[in-house]
């Protein structure tokens, strides 16, 4: 009966007016008859024929109340909208209405009808009139408020019509911010049907499809589509100027948690990278499972996600070391509110990877198994301005953890690199390969302690990555600063990047270089246009002077590159996984390396830039430092064992 009044009610709202005065009129008739049929029940104790007599009694209310009725204005209210005022306007005219209705019955009387009719039919009328204006204020009123929000509603599509489709349409059932219009699927046997009541379009139409319905969004319920299938996908629709969301993964689905605050804007994180590829198990556990572990840099963007994926393979203990505070306590208060039941203790250690004295207490208390090394200053333009801190913490740094880890017996350490280490343009470049060249070096000493290191690109949503600084800029009106149009990075996620470290630090064997494959590099031009689509504005351009966000060019920083690589020589080597590559690189001898290191370190005590940048220029192969900052360099590279004029 419910389902029946709702799918009624919306007709009867947007008859025409002289439709809906004529159901009241006649309902007010039904009313009539009605509370006449009832006063007799009331009198006489059981229910009468309205025939003979009884009829006059009929007829005389019928009579009397429409014309009161229509003279009192209850044809021209909308009840809907009515209150108050409608109830005690219906309460005069019933009233006058029985002052006249007990004069003809009650007073004067009629033969074959009891004078109290006349007083009980009245008064039954009233309630009955008034409680149908009631009923039709507070539930056609609701219902046409309610209907009139939801036909305001902006309409979206979901593309996909199969379970997450379906999923989808539920959870949206009763939403107030939008509503379902239809499905778009690539399966054509689906064309032209209904699915839950949806029509189901052909992609191919969404142009049309678009216009006829003012389309204002769609929702990707596609959660095992493929990153080719999505980019294509979302590519296409953006080009109608829609927004475009998303569901969430498989996995989420499979834990119920489609409800409408999964459903978010399609980001680029959803787009860029590629295929991901089924971690191993066995990789991931071999240095975490049972283990000490000890995490340095742990409030960064890798150290962090190395930690929650640490957590997940059941270690022994995780050592959580940073110099910031406020990065410390943020890492070590989500780890325990999100791995309470893991059951491992987390220790939160605060101090810096240059201070050896507390390094050696935290090595000699807890006596890690595994070290991941991810502590570094990373932002290319700071350390180029900042050379004495980059080469302390990048190069000394790196060093003092890698010998302490080695002197207290590690079994495994594993540094976390960049691709700015190959043929480096930038000091931080070069400080990362200087610090490679030192684990080279220590590997080859006879130790229990592996020594390996990862290099990969960009990730995406890390600190100072450039996805984040576009979005702020997005949300500032522009414009969105690019150093080169024809500059190209890599990227890959956090959470597979992590996965990729810890699974290429259990292959590894002593000194190994470790690659990971970052998938096709991105112009950063394209990027910046397609976070802009993604965000529902245009790009301001000469081809569209009146878009909504501009992008400039700004040129090169000191020290960055056009693109960035990750192998120096040409003989990368396959591993066991699939998406990690093995390098075999040369490095310096063990003597010309500890002459670099030496010389480096009086440079830094002399405080003399010149010098230090001519070290990492004569120590580090392939370093050529751009940016007006060449002029210093009047030297020869250590090569090999034989030369070193700018160490002499």
């Amino acid at each position: 009966m419910a389902v029946f009044l709702s799918s009624i009610v919306p007709k009867i709202l947007f008859l025409p007016r002289f439709a809906k005065r004529l159901i009241v009129l006649v309902l007010d008739v039904g009313l009539c008859v009605l509370a006449t049929w009832i006063a007799f029940y009331l009198r006489l104790g059981e229910f009468v024929e309205l025939g003979g007599n009884a009829r006059w009694a009929v007829i005389v209310s019928v009579g009397v109340a429409l014309p009161i009725f229509i003279k009192s204005g209850f044809y021209r209210a909308i009840f809907r909208h009515s209150g108050l005022p409608v109830l005690l306007s219906i309460a005069r005219a019933t009233v006058f209405y029985g002052v006249v209705y007990g004069l003809v019955f009650t007073v004067i009387g009629v033969q074959g009808i009891p004078r109290t009719i006349g007083i009980i039919q009245p008064i039954l009328l009233l309630l009955m009139v008034a409680t149908s204006r009631a009923i039709a204020w507070l539930w056609l009123g609701g219902h046409y408020q309610r209907h009139l929000r939801r036909m305001q509603l902006p309409n979206v599509l979901i593309y996909g019509a199969g379970t997450a489709g379906r999923q989808v349409l539920a959870a949206l059932a009763h939403n107030q911010e939008m509503r379902v219009a239809g499905f778009l699927d690539d399966d054509a046997s689906l064309h032209g049907l209904l699915v839950n009541e949806k029509p189901v379009y052909h992609p191919k139409d969404v142009d049309d499809v678009f216009r006829a319905l003012k389309i204002s969004s769609v929702l990707l319920a596609l959660p095992s589509a493929s990153l080719s299938r999505r980019n294509e996908i979302v590519a296409t629709l953006l080009k109608h100027k829609v927004s475009v969301q998303t569901v969430p993964s498989l996995t989420e689905l499979a834990q119920g948690k489609i409800d409408i605050a999964a459903i978010r804007r399609v980001d680029i994180e959803d787009l860029l990278g590629r295929e991901p590829v089924a971690p191993e198990p066995t990789l991931i556990a071999k240095n975490i499972s049972a283990k000490v572990l000890l995490v340095t840099g742990a409030g960064g963007s890798i150290g962090s996600e190395l930690c929650r994926q640490i957590l997940a393979w059941g270690p022994e203990k995780l050592l959580l070391l940073d110099q910031s505070e406020a990065a410390l306590y943020a890492i070590h208060e989500e780890l325990e509110r999100d791995f309470a039941r893991s059951g491992c203790p987390l220790i939160p250690l605060l101090g810096s990877v240059c201070d050896e004295g507390r390094l050696r207490e935290i090595f000699s208390t807890f006596r890690p198994d595994t070290v991941y090394h991810a502590a570094a200053y990373k932002h290319v333009p700071l350390v180029e301005q900042n050379i004495f801190e980059g080469i302390r913490n990048n190069v000394f740094g790196t060093m003092a953890v890698a010998k302490l880890a080695a002197e207290y017996s590690a079994s495994d350490f594993v540094f976390i690199s960049t691709d700015k280490a190959v043929r480096p343009t930038n000091v931080m470049g070069a400080t990362k390969r200087l610090a490679e060249m030192v684990l080279q070096a220590l590997a080859l000493e006879a130790s229990a302690t592996r020594f390996a290191m990862v290099r990969f690109g960009n990730v995406l949503g890390s600190s100072g990555s450039v996805v984040p600084k576009f979005r702020q800029q997005i949300g500032a009106g522009g414009p969105i600063t690019v150093t080169h149009a024809d500059v190209t990075r890599y990227f890959m996620s956090i959470p597979e990047a992590a996965q990729l470290v810890i699974q290429a630090g259990a292959m590894a064997a002593g000194g190994d270089v470790f690659l990971l494959d970052m998938g096709k590099s991105i112009k950063i031009m394209d990027l910046a246009r397609r976070m802009i689509e993604l965000s529902g504005l245009t790009v301001r351009d000469s081809e569209n002077p009146a878009g909504d966000i501009a992008i400039e060019v700004t040129g090169l920083r000191p020290g960055e590159k056009l693109y960035e690589e990750l192998l120096i020589g040409d003989t990368p080597a396959p591993t066991a996984h699939p998406m990690i590559m093995k390098s075999l690189e040369a490095t310096l001898p063990r003597a010309e390396l500890e002459r670099v290191l030496t010389v480096l370190q009086g440079a830094m005590e002399a405080n003399d830039a010149p010098a230090a940048r001519s070290v990492l220029f004569a120590g580090v192969a392939g370093y050529q430092p751009t940016g007006g900052i060449v002029d210093w360099v009047h030297c020869e590279r250590v090569e090999t064992g034989e030369g070193a004029a700018a160490l002499g």
